[in-house]
Order: C-alpha cells, then sequence, then structure tokens
C-alpha cells in the first residue's frame, strides 16, 4: 500500500501523461503498472526522499525476479520518464535514474506482411455488410497512410479532407499525410452508411455498434477477425500494418526521410530501425542519391 503522498504524485504523472502528452491508453497502461510495482517496493514516504541506490534496489529486484532484458529496461525508462517530471514539479532537485544503465538487450524486428499477403488481406468485397465496410474502410487506412493505432482510434469526422488525412501522434504532434485512391473510396464507402450506427453528434470517424467510437481492441480484434476470414496463415494487429506500409514504401522509394515523416518518427534512428534496413541498402541509397558519391562518367 503507497504513502497517499506517493500516490498523490503518481496519479498527477499519470494525468500529465494522458491530457498534455496525449499518450495511448495502452502506454498509459504500461507507466502505470512499472511505477505502481516500483513504488511499493521503495522504502520512502516522500518522492523527495529518492536516490539513486533506490532505483538500482528495484531493477535488482526485478532481475532476482527472472524478468526480461526488455521488461527491466521498460521499468527503468518509466522511473526515469516520471523522476524528470518530479524534477520539473521541484519535487527532487536532480533525476536518480539518470545514471543507472539499462541491461542491454536485443532489439527484435517488427515483421510486415508481403505485398502480396497485403492484397489477400484486402481483397474482399463488403457487400451490404455496414461492419465489412466499416473494417475495410479501416484496413486500407490504416496501411495506406501507415497509422499508429491510437491514431486510428482518434480519428475524428474533421480530420478527413478531400485528399488528406490530419493526424494527431505522440505528444499531441499533427501531421497531414496524404489518402490513396483505394482508402479514399473504401471511407467514401463507409461515410455513406456510418449515420446507421453514429448518432448525430459522435465526432469519431470509425464507431461500434455500441453508437460509439470504436476502442483500439475491438479494432485489434476486427482485423485479426478479416485475417482469419481471408485464410492467412499469421495473426494480424494494427502494428504489422503500419510496418508493412513503412516497408513497401520505402523498399519502392529508397526515401528514408520521406518514410520518416510519413511515420511521424521524431528520430531518423527510429526509422531506419523500424523498416529493418541493413547497411547494404543503405549504403546504395547513399551512392545513387548523395553527390560526393556519384562517380564521374
Amino acid at each position: 500500500m503507497l504513502t497517499p503522498a506517493l500516490q498523490e504524485w503518481l496519479d498527477a504523472f499519470l494525468a500529465h501523461l494522458r491530457y498534455e502528452r496525449n499518450l495511448s491508453p495502452k502506454t498509459l497502461e504500461n507507466y502505470a503498472r512499472q511505477l505502481r510495482q516500483s513504488a511499493q517496493e521503495l522504502p520512502i514516504e516522500q518522492w523527495s526522499q529518492l536516490q539513486t541506490e533506490h532505483i538500482r534496489q528495484v531493477l535488482n529486484k526485478a532481475r532476482l525476479q527472472r524478468l526480461s532484458a526488455n521488461s527491466i529496461a521498460l521499468r527503468l525508462s518509466a522511473l526515469r520518464t516520471f523522476c524528470q517530471y518530479l524534477v520539473q514539479m521541484k519535487q527532487l532537485s536532480l533525476n536518480p535514474a539518470t545514471g543507472v544503465q539499462a541491461p542491454k538487450r536485443g532489439r527484435p524486428l517488427p515483421k510486415q506482411l508481403h505485398v502480396d499477403e497485403m492484397s489477400n488481406l484486402l481483397d474482399f468485397e463488403p457487400g451490404d455488410d455496414i461492419l465489412a465496410i466499416r473494417d475495410k474502410a479501416m484496413l486500407e487506412l490504416t496501411y495506406g497512410c501507415g497509422l499508429r493505432l491510437a491514431e486510428l482510434t482518434g480519428l475524428n469526422l474533421l480530420d478527413v479532407r478531400e485528399r488528406e488525412l490530419r493526424v494527431l501522434g505522440k505528444g499531441s504532434k499533427q501531421r497531414q499525410l496524404p489518402i490513396g485512391r483505394q482508402a479514399r473510396q473504401c471511407l467514401d464507402a463507409w461515410l455513406k452508411v456510418r449515420g446507421q450506427l453514429a448518432p448525430a453528434d459522435e465526432p469519431a470517424l470509425f464507431v461500434s455498434k455500441q453508437n460509439k467510437r470504436i476502442t483500439s481492441r475491438q479494432i485489434a480484434k476486427r482485423m485479426n477477425l478479416w485475417a482469419q476470414k481471408q485464410g492467412m496463415a499469421q495473426p494480424v494487429h494494427p502494428h504489422k500494418l503500419r510496418h508493412s506500409f513503412a516497408t513497401h514504401l520505402l523498399e519502392s522509394s529508397g526515401d528514408l526521410r520521406g518514410v520518416q515523416e510519413l511515420l511521424g518518427h521524431a528520430n531518423l534512428s527510429t526509422t531506419q530501425v523500424y523498416t529493418h534496413l541493413d547497411f547494404q541498402h543503405l549504403a546504395q541509397v547513399y551512392d545513387g542519391a548523395h553527390p560526393r558519391a556519384k562517380k564521374n562518367k
């Protein structure tokens, strides 16, 4: 059981992440779980008492519990971010987690669907089934625009323009994305029937049978259902569609910077790992594009 003082600042931090940084519900859930677990193991009553040795004790206990390197790194990341918030709020003078090193961990690359697998997934006629019409629009828009699950869930009617989609990404950063022809056609088909499910005052672009904004869990479940219906051998989730978008676009264009902008990545290194580029491919892009790399003819 946490002291009221510890709990108060935890709640304030989670509210800050939700309302000011606009983090996804899944990310908020991860922060809350990691921080509450850590706080229960700390021998302090006030956050102002927190020291580097306490952070190390929490991580050592996680190692004794045989948590994976990824889980321990996630716990440290949550603590480091929370401590930085406490510094900003003048509860701590320094961030005690700054000098603590996370365990080395492998960084598994996300898997994408091949182009023919994507075609197979999207190759169905929804007919008059309103849920199938909605689902195809969600699938086409996720793959066509490379959306995160939280971005798809958060879309509103006003975010749709003629050929553009306004997306609110991580950290409340907005970006404008082009809508492809097929995605636009499926979106138009959904907009024609959306009123059968959505109340007149509902702002959400995609709604459920409960006549309200569809949840992330419902979207993931429906996408995997269509993968099963289409006879696919592997499960499909929104992140896999986003990764497929990035991979296919990069393979066709070689434009790493352009893909970075479309994905909404703050750092180019994130895009490089996300699209599992190897050095040889990067070297080919460099040789073909950089003035100093071009050979004299």
